[in-house]
C-alpha cells in the first residue's frame, strides 16, 4: 500500500475534473459533457448532469470546483430570470456569457471555474462562448474545456466541420467525450448531450458501450427494459 495514498477524501475540494464541449451547428448548438464528479482520487458521483440549464435556450458547461460552478450558475440564472421578466423578451447567450465572464473574472482569485455557455437566440442563432479559468470570454464554432479536453484536441481539429448537419454534430460531440473518457482518469460516467435550437432543448444520454446503447454483458440494463415496458 503506498503510504502516501491520503484516503481521507472528505477533506478534498470536489471537482467536475471533466470533459465538456461545445458546437455550433447550421440552426443552432449541440452540447456534450461526460458524466463523473470526484474528491481527489474518489469518484463521488458517476452520473452528474454538468449541462445546467441558464434559461430555456441558453445553457452551460461546468467544469472546476463542483460548488464554484453551481453556485456561479445559479447566480446567472436568476439574473436572467429576472432580467426576461422584466423586459419581457428572452436573453441574448451573449449576455449569458458577458454574466459569467464578470462573475469569472472579478473573482479570479477564489473561484476554479471553466464554463461554456451555448444557447440559442433571434438575433445572433446558435452561438458558443468559452470562459476559461480567469474569465477571458471568446466566441468559437467549436471549444472543448476540462482534464479531458488535452486528449481528443487532434481528434477535434481533425473531425470539426464548419456549417455541420444537426446529427453529424452529435456524433461528433459524442465521439470526442467517449474518447476523453477513455483516456482521462478524470472523466468517466456516460455522454450527455443537449441540443439547443430555436425550438428548445433536447436531451440525449449515450452509454459508452460500441454502439452507444445501454447494454451489460450484451443484454439491455434494467433502466432501457423500465423505458420500454413503460411505451408499451
Amino acid at each position: 500500500m503506498d503510504p502516501d495514498f491520503d484516503f481521507d477524501f472528505t477533506q478534498k475540494p470536489v471537482s467536475t475534473g471533466t470533459t465538456i464541449m461545445a458546437v455550433e451547428f447550421d440552426g443552432g448548438v449541440v452540447i456534450g459533457a461526460d458524466s463523473r464528479t470526484s474528491s481527489g482520487a474518489y469518484v463521488t458521483n458517476r452520473v452528474t448532469d454538468k449541462l445546467t440549464r441558464i434559461t430555456d435556450k441558453i445553457y452551460c458547461c461546468r467544469s472546476g470546483s463542483a460548488a464554484d460552478t453551481q453556485g456561479i450558475a445559479d447566480i446567472v440564472a436568476y439574473s436572467l430570470n429576472y432580467h426576461e421578466n422584466r423586459t419581457d423578451k428572452e436573453a441574448l447567450v451573449l449576455e449569458a456569457a458577458s454574466e459569467f465572464r464578470n462573475f469569472c473574472y472579478n473573482y479570479r482569485d477564489s473561484l476554479l471555474a471553466g464554463i461554456i455557455v451555448a444557447g440559442w437566440d433571434e438575433q445572433n442563432g446558435g452561438q458558443v462562448y468559452s470562459v476559461p479559468l480567469g474569465g477571458m470570454m471568446t466566441r468559437d464554432p467549436c471549444t472543448i474545456g476540462g482534464s479531458g479536453s488535452s486528449f481528443i484536441y487532434g481528434y477535434v481539429k481533425e473531425h470539426h466541420k464548419p456549417n455541420m448537419e444537426q446529427e453529424d454534430c452529435v456524433e461528433f460531440v459524442k465521439k470526442a467525450v467517449q474518447h476523453a473518457i477513455y483516456r482521462d482518469g478524470s472523466s468517466g460516467g456516460v455522454v450527455r448531450i443537449g441540443i439547443i435550437n430555436k425550438d428548445g432543448f433536447e436531451r440525449r444520454l449515450f452509454y459508452n458501450t460500441e454502439s452507444g446503447a445501454s447494454q451489460i454483458s450484451g443484454n439491455q440494463s434494467f433502466i432501457l427494459e423500465q423505458v420500454m415496458d413503460a411505451a408499451n
